[in-house]
C-alpha cells in the first residue's frame, strides 16, 4: 500500500472493517489501523481522524454488497480475515536422538478406537514425527474373551484417518513362545515362580509382606510346574506364574505380580493352541525391550505397571526406556466402552460402530469432526500429570476453525409450513454462499408463478403472532393465507420483525441426524445438490456433514453449532 494516497488506504481499511462487521465500519478501529501502519500521522492525529470519520461515513452508507464489490476492485486480498493462532508445542523428550527415537501405541482389539484412545496415539505420533523416529503399533490381545476380530482391521483404519503413521505392527498373540522363553529364564534366575496357592490367600500374604509356600521352591520344581502350566495340566485358576519383586515394597501393588495365567477361552486368532496367557506387565516389558523402545508415553494409571516392568528390565540388565505419564482424562456425555457399544449394536439399538451417540473415532468422522481438530486438542492439552476434564465444546471450537471457511451456507426448514405470497409478480433475491468468501458467488433466488415458500412450523407460529416477518435475503411478508408481500426494506428488523430461513417450491427433502440419534426432517435449498464439499452450514442450525445426496433426498449428520 506504500505510495498510494492515504485516502485510498483509509478507504480500503474502512471497507474491510465494514465487511467484517456486517456493513458498519468503526472509525476508531480504522484510526488504530492507520496510526499503527503509518506512524508519521501520529503527529497529525486530529487531521487524520477527521479524514477517517468522513470516509467511514461514506462507506457505511454504501450497503454490504456495494462495500464488498468496492474492496474487491481495490484489493481483494483484504477480504480474507487473518487468523492469529497460538502455536502449542509438546515438551522435548529427554535423551532423544534425532532419527533414533522408537515409541509405541498399544491398542487392545476389543473394538475400534474411541476419542479417549486418540490421545496416546497422537502424542506418540507427534513425537516420532518431530524426531524422525519409528512408531510401532502393538496389538495387545492377551485377553481372548474381550477381543472383537474385526478390530484388527478397524484400528489401523482409524489410525490412518487420524493421520497416525505406523512403521511396524505386531500382534502379541503370535509372540507367546517368546514370552514363555523369557519366563523360563526368570525362573532359572530365581526371579519367578509358579504358584498353586489360592489366589485370595496369596494376595493376603502379600498384604502382610509375606511369601507364599511356592515362593522359594527349588528351581527344578518350578520348572516342572512351568511345563505343566504350558501343557495345560492346570485348570483355570489353579496356577499362575509370578515375577518376584520386593515383598517389603511400600506399595502392595508392586509386590510379586502375576506374569502368566491359565485361560480356557479360545482365542479368535490362535484358537485352543495356548492355555497359558501372558499378563500385560510381562509381555509389555519383554516387547518394549525387543522392539527397542526409547521412550514410553502413557497415562498415569500405568505408574504401578511401570515400576513392575522395570523389575524385568533390571533382572535382564536391559536399558530402560524414558517413561512419561500424563494425567487421566474424564470424557463426559458419551458412550466409550466397546463392550456396551457392541451389545447395543447386536441388539439393534445402535446402527453400528459409527453410531453418532457413541464416542468412537468412526462416529466422530461420520459427524464431520476433522482429525486435525482432534490432534490440536490433545497437543494443547499437553503432557501434564494433572487430571483433566475433556471439553466437547473445546473440540468443537477447534473443529469450527477448520470447517468454517470451507462450509458454504444454505437454508434448511424443518417441519415445513407452506405460504403463498400475493401482491407482486416476481420476487428476486440473493445470498452469499459464504459471507467471508464473496468470490464463491451467491445463491440466486427467483420466486414467480404461485410464489410459494416454506418456513418452519416454529417460525410459522411466531409469524401468526407477530403478523410480519422477513424472509432472509428475499423480502418482507405480512401474515395471511395467502401472505402479503410488503417490500424489501431490512429496517423492518429494527421494529421487531424476525428474519427466518425459508425454501422455495423447488426445494429438496432433507434430514439431519442429531447427536442423540433423533432425526430432523424438512426441506433444503435445491442449490445444495451442486455443493462439492461434504461440510456445509445450515444457517442458524449449525454445521452438518452431507452423507447422501440425490434429487429425492439429502441426508446430513449434525456436526456442531
Amino acid at each position: 500500500m506504500s505510495g498510494e494516497p492515504i485516502e485510498d488506504t483509509i478507504r480500503k481499511f474502512a471497507l474491510q472493517n465494514a465487511i467484517f462487521f456486517k456493513g458498519k465500519a468503526n472509525p476508531k478501529a480504522v484510526v488504530g489501523k492507520i496510526l499503527g501502519g503509518f506512524p508519521e500521522y501520529r503527529s497529525k492525529v486530529a487531521e487524520i481522524t477527521e479524514t477517517i470519520n468522513g470516509i467511514v461515513e461514506e462507506v457505511n452508507a454504501m450497503g454490504l454488497d456495494a462495500q464488498t464489490k468496492a474492496l474487491q476492485e481495490m484489493d481483494s486480498s483484504l477480504l480474507v480475515k487473518e487468523k492469529k493462532e497460538r502455536v502449542y508445542h509438546l515438551p522435548d523428550l529427554e535423551s532423544a536422538e534425532e532419527g533414533k527415537v522408537v515409541m509405541r501405541i498399544a491398542p487392545g482389539p476389543s473394538g475400534p478406537l474411541h476419542i479417549g484412545h486418540t490421545r496416546v496415539s497422537i502424542l506418540n505420533d507427534e513425537y516420532v514425527k518431530r524426531y524422525g523416529g519409528k512408531l510401532i503399533a502393538r496389538y495387545e490381545d492377551t485377553n481372548p474373551e474381550k477381543i472383537d476380530p474385526e478390530a484388527y482391521d478397524m484400528i489401523p483404519e482409524d489410525l490412518e484417518w487420524l493421520g497416525v503413521k505406523v512403521d511396524e505392527s505386531y500382534i502379541q498373540s503370535s509372540r507367546f513362545e517368546i514370552y514363555y522363553d523369557y519366563t523360563r529364564k526368570l525362573i532359572e534366575m530365581g526371579k519367578a515362580y509358579v504358584c498353586t496357592c489360592n489366589g485370595d490367600h496369596w494376595r493376603e500374604l502379600k498384604e502382610k509382606k509375606m511369601a507364599c509356600p511356592c515362593h522359594d521352591l527349588p528351581v527344578e520344581v518350578q520348572m516342572e510346574r512351568f511345563e505343566k502350566l504350558l501343557n495345560g495340566e492346570y485348570k483355570e485358576g489353579e496356577a499362575v506364574a509370578v515375577v518376584k519383586t520386593d515383598l517389603c515394597h511400600p506399595n502392595p501393588a508392586v509386590r510379586d505380580f502375576v506374569a502368566l495365567r491359565v485361560v480356557e477361552h479360545p482365542h479368535p486368532l490362535t484358537g485352543d493352541k495356548y492355555r497359558a496367557y501372558p499378563m500385560m506387565n510381562l509381555s509389555v516389558a519383554i516387547d518394549d525391550h525387543l522392539m527397542g523402545m526409547t521412550h514410553v508415553v502413557r497415562g498415569k494409571d500405568h505408574l504401578n505397571n511401570t515400576v513392575r516392568q522395570q523389575y524385568i528390565f533390571d533382572y535382564f540388565g536391559w536399558k530402560k526406556p524414558v517413561y512419561y505419564h500424563y494425567g487421566l482424562v474424564n470424557i463426559p456425555d458419551t458412550v466409550l466402552k466397546t463392550s456396551l457399544i457392541k451389545k447395543s449394536i447386536e441388539a439393534g439399538e445402535y446402527s453400528g460402530w459409527d453410531d453418532v451417540r457413541t464416542g468412537t473415532v468412526r462416529a466422530l468422522k461420520r459427524r464431520g469432526i476433522r482429525p486435525e481438530a482432534i490432534r490440536r486438542y490433545w497437543i494443547e492439552s499437553g503432557m501434564k500429570s494433572v487430571d483433566i476434564q475433556f471439553s466437547w465444546d473445546g473440540l468443537y471450537s477447534m473443529n469450527r476453525d477448520i470447517i468454517d471457511g470451507i462450509s458454504n451456507r444454505y437454508f434448511f426448514v424443518d417441519s415445513p409450513v407452506r405460504y403463498d405470497i400475493e401482491g407482486i409478480d416476481v420476487i428476486d433475491g440473493k445470498a452469499p454462499l459464504h459471507p467471508d468468501h464473496p468470490e464463491r458467488g451467491d445463491r440466486i433466488y427467483k420466486i414467480d408463478g404461485s410464489k410459494t415458500i416454506f418456513i418452519s412450523e416454529e417460525d410459522s407460529k411466531q409469524f401468526s403472532d407477530a403478523g410480519k416477518i422477513r424472509l432472509k435475503d428475499l423480502c418482507n411478508i405480512e401474515y395471511g393465507m395467502p401472505a402479503k408481500y410488503i417490500g424489501n426494506d431490512v429496517s423492518i428488523l429494527k421494529h421487531g420483525a424476525k428474519a427466518v430461513q425459508w425454501v422455495s417450491r423447488d426445494s429438496v427433502k432433507a434430514s439431519i441426524l442429531m447427536p442423540d440419534g433423533t432425526v430432523r426432517e424438512g426441506l433444503a435449498e435445491k442449490a445444495l445438490l451442486d455443493e462439492k464439499c461434504d461440510s456445509v452450514q445450515f444457517e442458524r442450525i449449525g454445521f452438518v456433514k452431507i452423507e447422501k445426496k440425490n434429487p429425492d433426498i439429502i441426508e446430513t449428520v449434525f456436526t456442531h453449532r
